[in-house]
């Protein structure tokens, strides 16, 4: 989807179930989200907020929301934030993620995503951190994750992007 995410979502949603639609289109371009169904609820620079459904897909043993559909909902904001969030002709790759598992995860599980910092250009790659914590429908935090995203300049025309790290 690439460095337009942010305005391809802008177009979408005035659209009627243009959200919905845009949600199965990041799913279709990276499909291992289809699974927990994310609802994309809103995404500007600096802020992303999804949900996932609790429904027998996303359901552990004990009859909650998954450790993992959590981590999988996190990644998903989180990297659509940082899209969102980064300067043309910067890229992203997430890194690393450290998570909390809080409470038992029951219902309607909400999650909003915030970069540690603002994103700037730069030369060389740098690490920003993406804060994105999930509540469920009493707004009790259940789980929180740190993501590292790894932020570096896109490689220009010609160039590996193995040169470009």
């Amino acid at each position: 989807m690439g460095a337009s995410v942010l305005s391809l979502y802008r177009r979408f949603e005035r659209q009627p179930l243009g959200r919905w639609l845009f949600s199965r289109l990041v799913c279709w371009k990276a499909p291992y989200f289809a699974g927990i169904r994310p609802a994309l609820v809103s995404l500007e620079p600096g802020r992303g907020v999804a949900t996932i459904r609790h429904r027998r897909h996303v359901t552990n043993h004990l009859g909650t929301v998954h450790a993992i559909a959590l981590c999988n909902l996190a990644e998903f904001i989180g990297g659509l934030t940082t899209d969102a969030s980064i300067p043309a002709g910067m890229r992203w790759i997430p890194k690393g993620m450290q998570v909390e598992y809080l409470k038992k995860a029951r219902g309607t599980m909400r999650a909003v995503a915030t970069p540690g910092f603002p994103p700037h250009a730069a030369d060389a790659g740098y690490e920003l951190p993406v804060q994105v914590v999930v509540g469920d429908p009493q707004d009790d935090v259940v789980f929180r994750a740190r993501i590292s995203m790894w932020v570096s300049p896109r490689a220009a025309a010609g160039e590996s992007a193995a040169t470009t790290g």
